[in-house]
């Protein structure tokens, strides 16, 4: 069900370019309702030294990413779909390549209102996160903490959303969401990382029961998006989500928060400096000790963000 869902949800993404381009075709006098932008760069940042006094090593970053936007709009109806790719690495000297970032991010609101004039519309909202490749706590590439669909999550529920497309803000509540975690890796799914139920062994440590690889839990989600430009070329964008289990430990907020400054040098490069925080219970850390992976507590997860690139609209 939960891979129906998903796969649903990304083939409707990717048929509404060539829906469109029906509509067109077929009625070419007719004001198409579909707004779509796509945007792709790449960021670099490199250093090198040569008989540098203070000693350094050198180093070369990279970081690719798009961003895919269909949106619908006809009088009250509303479909906004986003997707979100990011993947960054990073090599120093002396050391292996190392991913610096790695994101996949699938975002989609459907909204009905009554009449034309309210921003207000009954929503539903379905939003996917997964990433690429594994993730390790360097130095340690022996056993990855993460992988691609471990964990992945799905969040899908009704609320209302409040719209202000000449703002570049919406606020959606929702009093009803579903929340699936899953961790189809059973190696992590037998410890049980990122919440799902750990494995069960007997007192000589033989396998009873392997750990669960699907979470689901029931709680209220908020979000809320605004972009606006702040000065000339300068762009601010926050987003911030926050949600909440019923069920299990109530009042136990998940936090989601990014926060970006994009400065337009011109049409093709910018500057990007961001951060990102992340805060989730079912989230253990893990950390080196004496070469072994120890499993700690959850921690405040803080990304920060500096680089100057290309970007590519079309």
């Amino acid at each position: 069900m939960i891979k129906k869902a998903f796969l649903l949800g990304f083939l409707l993404f990717v048929i509404q370019d060539n829906f469109a381009q029906i509509i067109r075709t077929e009625l070419p006098d007719s004001i198409s309702y579909w707004k779509k932008t796509n945007k792709v760069g790449l960021d670099i940042s490199q250093i090198t030294f040569v008989n540098w006094s203070a000693g350094g090593n050198n180093s070369i970053s990279g970081l690719i990413n798009g961003q895919f936007i269909r949106n619908y709009k006809r009088t009250n109806i509303l479909w906004d779909n986003e997707l979100i790719v990011r993947y960054g690495i990073n090599k120093q000297e002396g050391q292996d390549v190392r991913k610096t970032d790695d994101q996949i991010q699938l975002n989609s609101t459907f909204g009905y209102k009554r009449d034309t004039i309210s921003n207000w519309y009954y929503a539903g909202k379905f939003n996917f996160n997964t990433q690429f490749a594994n993730g390790y706590a360097y130095p340690n590439t022996d056993l990855a903490i993460s992988k691609p669909f471990a964990p992945a999550y799905i969040f899908l529920g009704i609320g209302a959303e409040y719209s202000r497309k000449d703002l570049n803000l919406n606020v959606y509540i929702s009093p009803l969401t579903n929340k699936t975690t899953l961790v189809f890796d059973q190696r992590l799914a037998n410890q049980g990382a990122f919440g799902v139920d750990k494995a069960v062994y007997d007192i000589n440590g033989d396998l009873i029961r392997e750990g669960k690889n699907t979470r689901t839990e029931v709680g209220v989600l908020i979000t809320n998006q605004w972009k606006k430009e702040v000065y000339q070329n300068i762009i601010l964008e926050h987003r911030i989500s926050l949600y909440t289990d019923y069920i299990n430990n109530f009042g136990n907020i998940d936090v989601d928060w990014q926060l970006q400054l994009a400065m337009v040098v011109n049409k093709y490069v910018k500057a990007n400096i961001g951060t990102h925080i992340l805060y989730d219970d079912d989230i253990k850390s893990k950390e080196e000790e004496n070469g072994v992976q120890v499993t700690k507590g959850p921690k405040v997860q803080l990304k920060q963000l500096l680089g100057v690139g290309i970007v590519y609209a079309f």
